[in-house]
């Protein structure tokens, strides 16, 4: 029992993480996911002409904002945590799945399931 434990935290702690930068598929965003006390945040580090103009529905200024808080581990190679969509004006809890080293699957629903959306981020 005490075996099985130990291997379950060495596999935990061998399985990467998402800290590092991410791009969307557009890639018309770049995102840098970091520690933020606790938990992880998400802070916009780069973004496209298109994604700026987009963003100002919801905020003034699209680099340089945190859209992703609250992340934290719910199991291995997955996280939660909330998304703030800016085109949108809403916040959204996000979850976010490792699929391998360089992809990230980020899904996050409103009003229940009936609105939902999924973008596969790149490692950059």
């Amino acid at each position: 029992m005490v075996v099985a434990y130990l291997f379950a935290l060495a596999a935990q702690a061998a399985a990467p993480g998402i800290e590092g930068r991410w791009a969307n598929p557009k890639r018309s965003v770049v995102m840098v996911i970091a520690p933020c006390g606790a938990q992880l945040c998400g802070t916009v580090e780069e973004a496209s002409d298109k994604a700026k103009a987009d963003a100002r529905k919801g905020t003034a200024q699209l680099v340089g904002s945190q859209l992703l808080t609250e992340v934290r581990p719910v199991a291995s190679g997955r996280w939660q945590g909330k998304l703030f969509v800016p085109d949108k004006r809403m916040r959204v809890t996000a979850k976010l799945q490792l699929t391998d080293a360089g992809q990230l699957k980020v899904s996050g629903c409103a009003l229940g399931k009936s609105l939902c959306k999924t973008q596969v981020w790149t490692r950059q």
